[in-house]
């Protein structure tokens, strides 16, 4: 009789392998900087599951929905959460390198074994010199996937050069409000021409949120339900130090009419670029009470005078 013997030590170590490299590969697609705790955390978890399907009594493990919580959790634990658009990503990456993965396994396997080949034939057969196919659903699944996964690989790459693209462009950007500092990375948008019509002095779009902690509680709130002439005026019950740096700058947004941005005249803001560190002291903050990137890849929009030696004036 034969007895067949698994190891699960050898079988968890090397799923921690399998799973650890598979994550690596989707950091590198997505220009994720990977953390080798956070990947070796979550290849773990995937090799104790893998490890758990040997325990007869766990058969509600092999369920489609709890293989998918898996990886969900698996990717929550490698790269955080990052926004819903960024984690939807993430896991459009991760399958796309899996299902290549495993379609180039299954193609090695065919070319090096002499009888595998002829297997994709077997579900042929001819009939009164006709030909009636019978492929197995095992080969329709594995084609399926092979196409479902090119499509999201071709997805991916293209999303990757978008996103050295805009990475290409972005630079450490620090406000400067007397004895405060607000330091976060900045994308640099030639198409921003955003001005203060009075002064023509140029507009750089923060995130609100970053002076979260100096502004009054009601402040963040009514920024982002655009209810900021209502604060330059003084209109609220709490008072803000910094009350007679505050300008309202008009704009045109999408679709949509002549707005008011609530900006900060502020000290001076620091772009550093390249190299180079350029200083301006003309210069507006606007505040968006949005998130300007859905992956947080940056938290202002530097305005390209802002970047340029001759605009550190």
């Amino acid at each position: 009789m034969n007895v067949l013997a698994i190891y699960v030590d050898v079988l968890f170590m090397k799923e921690l392998l399998i799973d650890g490299a598979l994550l690596l590969v989707t950091a590198w697609v997505r220009g994720i900087r990977a953390v080798w705790y956070r990947i070796l955390g979550a290849g773990a978890i995937g090799a104790l599951y893998v490890a758990l399907l040997l325990v007869p009594p766990l058969s509600f493990l092999y369920t489609f929905a709890f293989k998918f919580g898996i990886s969900l959790v698996m990717l929550l634990v490698a790269f955080g959460f990052g926004g819903l658009r960024a984690y939807g990503r993430n896991l459009a990456a991760f399958y796309a390198v899996n299902f290549i993965a495993a379609g180039a396994v299954l193609g090695f396997y065919y070319l090096i074994m002499q009888q595998g080949s002829l297997a994709l034939w077997q579900g042929l057969q001819f009939i009164e010199g006709g030909v009636r196919t019978e492929f197995k659903t095992g080969f329709i699944f594995v084609g399926s996937t092979a196409c479902v996964g090119l499509y999201i690989a071709r997805s991916v790459v293209v999303q990757r050069r978008e996103k050295a693209l805009i990475r290409a462009h972005v630079a450490q950007v620090k406000v400067t409000i007397e004895d405060r500092e607000y330091e976060c990375e900045g994308l640099i948008d030639t198409g921003n021409q955003l001005y203060d019509p009075l002064t023509r002095t140029p507009v750089t779009i923060i995130e609100a949120s970053l002076l979260e902690a100096d502004l009054p509680s009601t402040w963040l709130k009514r920024i982002q339900e655009s209810e900021v002439d209502k604060l330059i005026v003084g209109d609220s019950e709490e008072t803000f130090v910094w009350q007679d740096r505050l300008r309202l700058v008009p704009y045109r947004g999408v679709n949509r009419g002549t707005q008011f941005m609530l900006a900060l005249k502020p000290d001076a803001v620091t772009v550093q670029f390249n190299g180079e560190t350029i200083v301006t002291r003309k210069a507006l903050v606007g505040l968006d009470g949005g998130q300007l990137s859905s992956d947080r890849a940056y938290r202002a929009v530097i305005h390209p005078s802002m970047a340029e030696r001759s605009g550190g004036a």
